[in-house]
């Protein structure tokens, strides 16, 4: 197939297709008249980048999933560097999950402090400024 049915296909722009070929992760071969052409394999190729990209993979961490796809093994994921790269990733996962949880604590601490402050305002007493708003003239003199 030629690049535009490749690209059509795979759901990807021709553009997409060049800057993968420009990388070496997509190969095409010509014809005699310079056309670039690609069988069944290269869009299996695209499907896995596609989707480890979708999960979050940098382009450049799809290619030992493509060059195992290359080597012959049915699942682009089964070869030691391709399963290293899913081990990197989960442990990259797990610090960022980590870092997500301290911070929602302390938004949730900041909450359950404002929540106190707000709840022990006297009635009928100034009214709290937010720092970020300019100061109000209302009941001042001039």
């Amino acid at each position: 197939m030629r690049i535009g049915e490749l690209a059509a296909r795979a759901g990807t722009t021709t553009r997409t297709l060049r800057y993968y070929e420009s990388r070496g992760l997509l190969a095409a071969r010509r014809t005699d008249n310079g056309y670039r052409t690609y069988d069944e394999d290269d869009l299996r190729l695209l499907q896995q980048i596609r989707t480890l990209q979708d999960f979050g993979f940098e382009l450049e961490e799809t290619r030992p999933f493509v060059e195992c796809l290359r080597a012959g093994h049915p699942a682009g994921d089964t070869c030691p560097a391709s399963l290293a790269v899913y081990r990197r990733k989960l442990a990259e996962l797990d610090a960022l999950i980590g870092e997500l949880g301290a911070v929602r604590a302390q938004v949730g601490a900041e909450l359950a402090r404002a929540e106190l402050t707000a709840a022990a305002r006297v009635p009928g007493g100034p009214e709290p400024r937010c720092e970020l708003s300019p100061p109000t003239t209302e009941g001042m003199t001039q």
